[in-house]
């Protein structure tokens, strides 16, 4: 599975999030922390209940 990670910087922060998971958002300091927090993210959002 492909998901896509959109990074936006923001004043102090980058944003990322992923257009194909509604409300699958997160930032941090830096482009590749940022990344890193929406993998988890994302794993966290398909994770089976």
């Amino acid at each position: 599975m492909i998901i896509r990670v959109v990074i936006e910087p923001d004043e102090d922060f980058f944003v990322a999030y992923c257009p194909e998971l509604r409300g699958c958002v997160t930032y941090d300091r830096t482009e590749k922390e940022a990344l890193a927090n929406a993998k988890e993210a994302i794993e966290l959002y398909l994770r089976p209940l």
